[in-house]
C-alpha cells in the first residue's frame, strides 16, 4: 500500500515536508495547499484518497486544521508548537483520542542522527549519572538580514522563539532525560519593530525573539538554556551534559565529544551540510509511513501527548508565564 499524503502549508510544508514524503519509498504527495486557502484545505481533508494530513500551518490555525482532518477520518501529523497553548493542545488530543485517530507531532529532531547518538550515549552511561545540561543556541535568523514582520512575531498568533526553537529543545530534554518538573524562564524581545512585508509602516513585535531558562527534570538533572533568534551573527549551538563520570559536548549537531576523568576521549562527527531538517525528517517520514500502515505509533514516536507535555513547559517560558 502506498501512503497518500496531503500537506497544509506552503512554507516549511512545501519546502521540506512534501519533498521528503515524495522521496520516501511507499509514500506519495497528493496535494500541498495554502494554510489560508479554506476551500483548498476543505478539499484536501475531504479527499478519500488521502491517508495522512500534515498540518504545517501557523499555530493559530492548528486547531481548525487538526479538527477538520480528524473529522474526515484521517491520520494527522501536526507541526510544533502544538496550537496556541497547552490548553488548546489538550483539547486537540482529546478530540483525536475520541475519534480513535492516529496522531503524531512533528518533533523531527528526535530522529536527527547526532541527537540519537547523544541520547544513546547518555543512556549507555557515557557520562555516568547525568547531573546538569547547558544549552546555548544563538541565531541571526531574524536579524541578518532583518526579517519582515509576520505571524512569527505576533504573540496572539502563536509566534515567538520559545515555540519556534524552544519546543524542539524541550522535547529533546524530555526524550533524553525525562519529564520537566520545574521551570523558570525569562523572555526578551530584542527587535521591537520590523518592516511591514507589504511595504507599509513598521509594525510592532510583541512575541519574544530570545529567552533564558532554568529547568529541573524528573531525576534531578538541572538545565540552563540561553537562546536567541536575533543575534547579529550565527554561532554554533552547544549542548553540554555533565555527569558523575564525564562530560559530553555536542556542537552544531555535527560533532560530539565525550571526555572522562581518566583522560580518555571519544569523538564522533558527521559531514552532512545543508538544511538541518532534512536528515531527521527523512528518517521520521519512514516512521510516519509505517505508523499509518500499522495504525499505531511505535514507542518513542512523538504524538499529541508529547505536544501537550511540551506545551505546558512552553506556557511557563513565554512572556507572562509566571
Amino acid at each position: 500500500m502506498n501512503v497518500q499524503v496531503g500537506v497544509i502549508g506552503t512554507g516549511f510544508g512545501a519546502r521540506v515536508v512534501a519533498p521528503v514524503f515524495e522521496s520516501t519509498e511507499g509514500c506519495s504527495v497528493v496535494d500541498v495547499v495554502s494554510a489560508r486557502d479554506d476551500s483548498g484545505v476543505a478539499a484536501l481533508c475531504e479527499n478519500n484518497d488521502v491517508d495522512l494530513v500534515c498540518v504545517h500551518s501557523p499555530p493559530f490555525l492548528h486547531a481548525t486544521h487538526v479538527r477538520r482532518a480528524i473529522a474526515t477520518g484521517h491520520a494527522v501529523l501536526c507541526d510544533k508548537p502544538f496550537g496556541l497553548d497547552a490548553g488548546q493542545a489538550q483539547t486537540l488530543l482529546a478530540a483525536a483520542d475520541a475519534a480513535d485517530c492516529l496522531h503524531l507531532l512533528n518533533f523531527e529532531f528526535r530522529y536527527d542522527p547526532m541527537r540519537v547518538l547523544v541520547r544513546d550515549l547518555i543512556t549507555d552511561g557515557a557520562v555516568g549519572r547525568p547531573e546538569h545540561v547547558s544549552w546555548t543556541h544563538f541565531s541571526a535568523g531574524s536579524r541578518t538580514p532583518l526579517r519582515p514582520h509576520g505571524w512569527l512575531f505576533e504573540r496572539s498568533a502563536g509566534g515567538g522563539w520559545v515555540g519556534a526553537w524552544g519546543s524542539h529543545a524541550v522535547d529533546f530534554l524530555r526524550w533524553a532525560f525525562g519529564d520537566v518538573v520545574r521551570v523558570w524562564g525569562q523572555s526578551r524581545t530584542t527587535i521591537t519593530e520590523r518592516p511591514d512585508a507589504a511595504g507599509g509602516p513598521a509594525r510592532r513585535c510583541d512575541a519574544e525573539d530570545g529567552f533564558s531558562a532554568a529547568l529541573e527534570l524528573a531525576d534531578g538533572v538541572t538545565v540552563a538554556i540561553d537562546s536567541t533568534f536575533a543575534a547579529p551573527v550565527n554561532l554554533a549551538s552547544r549542548l553540554v551534559v555533565t555527569g558523575t563520570g564525564g562530560v559530553l559536548e555536542c556542537v552544531a549537531d555535527r560533532r560530539v565529544v565525550v571526555c572522562r576523568p581518566d583522560g580518555t576521549r571519544r569523538e564522533y562527527e558527521r559531514d552532512e551540510a545543508g538544511d538541518p531538517h532534512l536528515a531527521p525528517m527523512r528518517a521520521w517520514a519512514a516512521v510516519i509511513r509505517d505508523s499509518v500502515l500499522d495504525g499505531l505509533a511505535p514507542p518513542g514516536a512523538p504524538t499529541f501527548v508529547d505536544g501537550v507535555a511540551c506545551g505546558r513547559v512552553l506556557d511557563e517560558l513565554r512572556p507572562g508565564g509566571h
